[in-house]
Formats: structure tokens, C-alpha cells, sequence
């Protein structure tokens, strides 16, 4: 008996501490809650483990991240926020949240009553939009809890399910919920444009949500993504950023680093540092000599004394390969913008004032040159690369989900804050690319950045001959399309 008395004791102690004063009925409410969170969770685990993967891809770790209609907050853990805060109007569900994640900060509430000093870099609605009254009211009053990349991202269910979700709930196969939209994707691009959002790329997922050996597999990570069964999945997902226009462009105060990769380009080097223009506060040229033969080096070196006021800096690369060389001159640069300009000059370098204006005005957060677009110099480009540059072109849209008409083209121009989340998530994909390019594709499609494709003009080469390995660098180019496919679509 007292044995028995001092196990009761221990246990109203242990209580006590875990959850305060809370009454009786309290404790009683969060444990049903709690033991229904874990019953749902392992009943439908696969789909949550989807759902988690999703945006675990989406969301870089250690953002400040807002999850609105939280429920019991496993997305916001799932994604590790640095600042994580989740806000939902059931108490139910907050009760829950503060017992199984105590480390995040979470509102009983609905969006207006979010008090933050820094906008969030991430914006969390699974689901969310359909359970509003009015959708494109929701989004407008979200504008003073973002910044100008701060991503939404949406999540929510396909109308073609919704027959299926019923019977499901009437089987006892699902929680019952009670959605009071079933909004198409058109009809959420349209809120979002209607509010001053703009898409940034959007698709769908999971055409199985529950778990059979080898048949949810194929279903999902294959027949899912041929277009037309894309219709039939029940996730829709966007992912959007404010508008561009919301904010002022400060082009005056920005300041701009061009890497002029070259391997034995002696003959262009004079012109490249004269016909490269001169953008915002200040601009650096960055020449990354790869073990040139014909004399680079040297030209470099006297170019650079005859035009002290071009501020040009130059070295060898360590390794060999573009790629190599554009990493190195990327941590050689001081500018707040980055561009790459290939040192044949076959793509004009005057025409970077036309990426710089696109970028600093919000139009595109990586902008991608196209030489498919204008007609080409005879001779510029031989036919089997213009048939392999159209192959990957396609590939590559519908594998990173944003249009990207020539992946190839080796000029490039980004935010230097945007590349260093880049490099710092490389290891995701691996470090394999040879060239540069699909290094930075990748990593600018994985954070979301919205990609622009801007049209150049494209002359054949004056001066040396073209480094390009065209079998050998085609089964690179293959390897690597496995590798984003791999990735972006078959998870």
C-alpha cells in the first residue's frame, strides 16, 4: 500500500512538473489528442513522410519559417527553422504543438495576430487555403510578414480526390476533416496574382498516399511524373514569391564582380575588359586562368596595368575544368552581383547590362542566358550541339519545374547571398560538374530562386578554339540529367 501510495506520488510529481497547474481535464484533453496525432501519423505514415520530404527539399534549414494552420506542427520541425512559429485558431491543436515541440513559438490565432520584427523567410500552408473564407484576402494581409525572398509555399488537395478523401473517412482510413474549398491550381495562381504574388514554379506529387512494396514506388517516383497522370495526383503544390514591383530596385548602391574564366584566350583578352560595361556602384573583372599555353597569364597581367581603372584582378585556378575556375573566382569576388562571362566572347559582354537591369529590378533571381532565341553567326554553334542544347533544354524545364531554354549558355548572373546558399547546399547534389553550369541550375531550382531565361546574341569565336569534349562532356551532361531527375522527381 504504500508502495502503491508512493508510485501515485511520484506520478502526480512528474506531472506536475511537465505541465504546471494545468487541471485534470487539461491533461486529459492533451493525452486524447496526443494518442490521435500518433494514431493518425502511424496509420497514414507514408503520406506523411511524402509530405515531410516535400518540403524538407523546399525549405533551406535553419530559415525563419511561419507553418499558418500548423495542426500539430510536424512540417515545422520536419523543415528545422532556426525560428520556427506556427499559428492555428484551434486550441486543440496549439496545446498539442507547445506539448510535442516546446522549442518553436506558437499563436493560438489567425495571421494578423503574427507580432514579428523580421519577416519570415519561409511561409508554410499546407492545406491551409482550404479551410479560408476568403483565399486572396489571407494572402494580401501575409505581405507584411515577408521580405522580398520569402517563399509561400502551398500545398493542398487535388478536386479529383475529393470523392475518394470522402469514402476514405467513411472507412475509418483517414481523419475525418472538413475542407470548406477544394480551389484548383489556376484558381490559386490567380489569388496569388490578385494579392502581388508571383509563381515561381509548382507541381504535383503522390499519386499513391499509402504504402504497397514496389507498386507505390512506381507509381509515385515514375507514373506520377509522365504528364497527363500528373492530373491525377493528389498533392498540388506552388511556390511563390512577392511581386517584384512591391519593392524599389536600388540599382546605384549595388556593386558587381564579372568572372572571365579563360584557357589559352590570349587574343580576347583586351577585348573583353574593354567591351565589359561598367554597372551600379562598382565593377570588378575577375580573369581565372586555366594552365593557359599561348601567354593568358602574361596578357592578363599587362591589360590589367594599361587599364588600372577597370579594377581587374586575376589568378590561376587551382583545378582544372570551368567549373572549377568560376568557383574560384566566385569566392575571389566583392560585388554584391555575380555574373559569368565566357572568355571566347562568343556571347557579346555588353549585353550584361540587359542581366544586371533583370536582376537588381526583381524580374528574375538567377538569370540564365539563351542563345537559341536570336539567329546565330554561321559557324557558331555546329548542328549536333544545337540538337544536344534543345534535348536538355526540355529536360531540364520539366525536371527542375521552371523554363530553361539553353542550359549551356555560359553566361549566368545571381545574387552572391543566393550563391553562397548554393555552395553551401552542394553536397546535396554532389560535386561532379565539370562546366559550372548544372551546379549552379540545380542549386538555384532547389532554393526556389526564380530563373530567368534572357535572350543573347551569339557569334562564333575569333580568336583559339572551343574547349569542349563533345562525346566525352555529352556523358556528363547525361549523367548529371539522372543525377536532378534523381533529385527533383524520383523521391
Amino acid at each position: 500500500m504504500k508502495q502503491a501510495t508512493k508510485h501515485n506520488k511520484r506520478n502526480t510529481l512528474y506531472t506536475h512538473l511537465q505541465y504546471g497547474d494545468q487541471t485534470k481535464k487539461d491533461l486529459t484533453l492533451i493525452f486524447s489528442q496526443e494518442i490521435s496525432a500518433y494514431y493518425w501519423s502511424k496509420k497514414n505514415k507514408y503520406y506523411h513522410n511524402r509530405l515531410k520530404k516535400f518540403y524538407q527539399f523546399s525549405v533551406v534549414s535553419g530559415s525563419r519559417v511561419l507553418q499558418i494552420g500548423c495542426h500539430n506542427s510536424y512540417l515545422l520541425d520536419a523543415v528545422k527553422p532556426l525560428y520556427g512559429v506556427g499559428v492555428d485558431s484551434n486550441p486543440d491543436n496549439i496545446v498539442l504543438a507547445k506539448k510535442l515541440y516546446s522549442k518553436y513559438e506558437f499563436i493560438l490565432g489567425i495571421v494578423d495576430d503574427v507580432q514579428v520584427d523580421t519577416p519570415f523567410d519561409y511561409i508554410i500552408l499546407s492545406c491551409s487555403t482550404m479551410q479560408l473564407y476568403d483565399v486572396q484576402n489571407f494572402l494580401e494581409r501575409l505581405q507584411r510578414l515577408c521580405h522580398r525572398h520569402t517563399r509561400i509555399i502551398i500545398d493542398s488537395y487535388s478536386y479529383v480526390w475529393e470523392p475518394i478523401l470522402w469514402l476514405a473517412q467513411k472507412c475509418g482510413l483517414r481523419r475525418k476533416t472538413v475542407f470548406k474549398n477544394w480551389v484548383s491550381r489556376a484558381d490559386l495562381v490567380n489569388f496569388l496574382y490578385c494579392a502581388d504574388f508571383e509563381v515561381v514554379t509548382q507541381g504535383e506529387f503522390t499519386l499513391l498516399p499509402c504504402y504497397i512494396p514496389l507498386v507505390s514506388m512506381i507509381c509515385n517516383a515514375i507514373i506520377a511524373r509522365i504528364p497527363g497522370f500528373t492530373r491525377l495526383c493528389l498533392n498540388q503544390w506552388i511556390v511563390a514569391r512577392q511581386d517584384p514591383k512591391v519593392f524599389e530596385p536600388h540599382k546605384k548602391n549595388v556593386t558587381v564582380s564579372i568572372i572571365i574564366p579563360c584557357k589559352n584566350e590570349k587574343g580576347n583578352i583586351e577585348a573583353a575588359v574593354k567591351s565589359c560595361p561598367n554597372m551600379g556602384a562598382r565593377t570588378d573583372l575577375i580573369f581565372i586562368d586555366g594552365h593557359s599555353v599561348d601567354g593568358t597569364l602574361q596578357e592578363i597581367e599587362r591589360v590589367a596595368r594599361k587599364y588600372p581603372e577597370k579594377a581587374i584582378r586575376f589568378c590561376v585556378q587551382d583545378g582544372s575544368g570551368k567549373g572549377d575556375a568560376v568557383r574560384k573566382g566566385f569566392d575571389m569576388a566583392h560585388g554584391d552581383v555575380l555574373m559569368i562571362q565566357d572568355g571566347d566572347l562568343t556571347t557579346p559582354p555588353q549585353e550584361l547590362t540587359k542581366f544586371f537591369k533583370a536582376l537588381v529590378s526583381g524580374k528574375g533571381e538567377f538569370i540564365n542566358g539563351s542563345r537559341l532565341v536570336y539567329g546565330m553567326e554561321s559557324e557558331a554553334m555546329r548542328f549536333l550541339n544545337l540538337l544536344a542544347n534543345f534535348f536538355f533544354s526540355a529536360l531540364f524545364s520539366w525536371t527542375l519545374n521552371q523554363k530553361v531554354k539553353d542550359t549551356l549558355c555560359g553566361t549566368k548572373v545571381l545574387w552572391k547571398k543566393d550563391y553562397k546558399l548554393i555552395a553551401d547546399n552542394r553536397s546535396f547534389f554532389g560535386n561532379f560538374d565539370p562546366f559550372g553550369d548544372f551546379d549552379l541550375l540545380f542549386g538555384a531550382a532547389k532554393l526556389q530562386l526564380k530563373i530567368l531565361d534572357m535572350p543573347v546574341h551569339y557569334k562564333r569565336r575569333q580568336y583559339g578554339k572551343t574547349q569542349i569534349r563533345r562525346f566525352y562532356h555529352g556523358l556528363i551532361l547525361l549523367y548529371m540529367s539522372f543525377v536532378a531527375l534523381r533529385k527533383f522527381k524520383l523521391y
